[in-house]
């Protein structure tokens, strides 16, 4: 159903959870639209992703192959490059954008490593919203030391009528960095069941059901299975700038081909990629992410329609907050069920940039050192 393509890891946010910005792309390496064009039509989603995306100057191309593929089409951006933005919203006005903002002001500035960042990313959005945007939005990342914020920033998004989407904190290699999660687990996932009943209070389903979604974070914050099993390689794929397609994004052992030198149809549906979907059935990661709780949740023949599971959560506990009763969250998550893992490191704000950056080559060693232990995280 759906498909992400990280265009680029070159960006200019400097975040503290994730060092792609570290180990930029080579534009000559990165995917190109001829590549792309051997992307099949028929998809649900496709989302355009990085590293930032807007650094790569022929996005516009890249959109306009991309978009007839998709049902809908997804930009996930910084949003501190407005301009390259707005021209692709004012000629496509259902392209889905989410711009990430992980709190008010300071908080996001110093998360992200970006200066004056909350202010342009506000800028943008109104940018956008004027220039006719149908599907706006911010992303959050739940992490302690912007969960006090969440709820607020939630808020922010109805005043100005866009979209509100949450992750939480994880491992992936493309991070380049294996440490992310959570100091004070319950601490955080509590703030998550704030969140919830904020939502189920909402007059749109598609938040309702965006709820469901937030309860599984907050079992991925303590620790916990995921909600619902994983499809990652079966509902879902991932292409990286190397134009590799990849089952997902955390694990780099399911590589599944790559669309240079081989069709799509000999990917999805060669030998390798039916080893990688038996991996995915036994993954112990147990990532709960909007690209993987998405399918998960959707019905895999009729996409538009939910699964009965989500379902039946959603409605029992739409009537519960409607009535002004309490959502009962102890039936669906244990908290005394929490994982003590390693301690994890205080992360590190580059808003000053204190980091070093050394470009990735192309060869497929460049995965090679990278820390497998995340699995187990």
């Amino acid at each position: 159903m759906d498909l992400a393509v990280i265009l680029t890891y070159r960006c200019s946010s400097r975040c503290s959870m994730c060092h792609v910005w570290k180990h930029p792309t080579q534009p000559e390496a990165e995917v190109t639209p001829a590549t792309l064009a051997k992307v099949p039509g028929g998809f649900d989603f496709i989302n355009l992703t990085g590293g930032e995306p807007t650094l790569r100057r022929d996005l516009p191309e890249i959109v306009d192959l991309l978009h007839p593929k998709a049902c809908k089409l997804e930009i996930s951006t910084n949003g501190l490059h407005a301009d390259r933005l707005v021209p692709l919203v004012e000629k496509y006005p259902d392209i889905k954008v989410r711009i990430s903002i992980e709190g008010f002001g300071e908080t996001n500035d110093s998360i992200r490593g970006e200066p004056g960042g909350y202010e342009k990313k506000i800028a943008t959005l109104d940018r956008l919203i004027a220039a006719g945007g149908q599907d706006l939005g911010f992303a959050t990342t739940f992490q302690d030391e912007n969960s006090d914020e969440i709820v607020g920033l939630y808020r922010l998004t109805q005043e100005k009528g866009v979209e509100f989407a949450t992750s939480a904190l994880h491992n992936g290699y493309q991070f380049f960095k294996s440490d992310n999660g959570q100091y004070d687990r319950v601490r955080v996932a509590r703030k998550g069941e704030d969140l919830v009943t904020e939502m189920l209070k909402s007059t749109s389903v598609k938040t309702w059901f965006r709820a469901y979604l937030n309860l599984g974070l907050i079992r991925k914050i303590l620790g916990q299975r995921r909600l619902m099993p994983c499809t990652a390689g079966t509902d879902f794929a991932f292409i990286d700038p190397w134009s590799d397609v990849y089952a997902c994004n955390v694990r780099p052992d399911l590589l599944m081909g790559n669309l240079v030198e081989q069709s799509w149809e000999e990917i999805l549906h060669g030998e390798t990629a039916d080893e990688h979907r038996r991996k995915v059935a036994a993954c112990p990661q147990n990532c709960w992410m909007v690209g993987s709780a998405r399918t998960a949740m959707r019905h895999p023949r009729y996409a538009k329609l939910p699964k009965w599971e989500p379902l039946r959560w959603v409605l029992a506990n739409k009537l519960r907050v409607s009535l002004g009763v309490r959502i009962p969250f102890e039936r669906y998550v244990d908290y005394g069920d929490v994982h003590q893992g390693e301690e994890i490191p205080r992360r590190v704000s580059y808003l000053e940039d204190r980091g070093e950056r050394q470009p990735l080559p192309k060869e497929s060693t460049r995965y090679a050192e990278f820390d497998q232990g995340f699995f187990n995280r």
